[in-house]
């Protein structure tokens, strides 16, 4: 499938990279259809761009990479509508803020992007009386530079 994208310009993408969001996603309901695009191999960005609206991507995080601990319950309703049970467990993964400095990237854990793999459709949840916020740092200390790679 051949998409539009201002960041990426046009690339074929594989048919099962799209992603439906029947609900949309929080303050852009109108945005159902999605590719999901992996940055590279073992990275844990990668880049969920509207089908729609070319200038609309969001960079996207694996948020056990950086949380070890992040958790949460789904709930019923969210299994359900999805199509989710232990033998179909979710793809998690959290939207991501860039600042003029990078090293103070945020993610946004107060709410996940669940994806049912297999049937490629998601929502975006917003969690209830959680510790979660908006704009958790990535990285709290800054990146942290290797000797012999640019560091000291």
């Amino acid at each position: 499938m051949l998409i539009r994208s201002t960041r990426f310009g046009e690339i074929e993408v594989p048919e099962d990279s799209k992603i439906h969001f029947p609900h949309g996603l929080p303050g852009f309901p109108q945005e159902q259809e999605f590719v999901y695009l992996p940055s590279a191999p073992d990275n844990p960005f990668a880049f969920l761009q509207s089908l729609a609206e070319p200038d609309l991507a969001f960079i996207v995080v694996d948020p056990f990479a950086f949380f070890q601990d992040y958790e949460f319950v789904l709930g019923d309703q969210i299994e359900s509508e999805l199509g989710l049970n232990d033998a179909n467990r979710p793809h998690i993964f959290n939207i991501v803020r860039v600042p003029d400095n990078p090293e103070e990237m945020t993610v946004n854990l107060l709410a996940p992007v669940i994806v049912n793999t297999k049937k490629r459709i998601a929502i975006q949840m917003v969690l209830e009386k959680t510790i979660y916020t908006t704009r958790h740092r990535l990285f709290p200390s800054g990146f942290v530079k290797q000797p012999g790679k640019g560091g000291k």
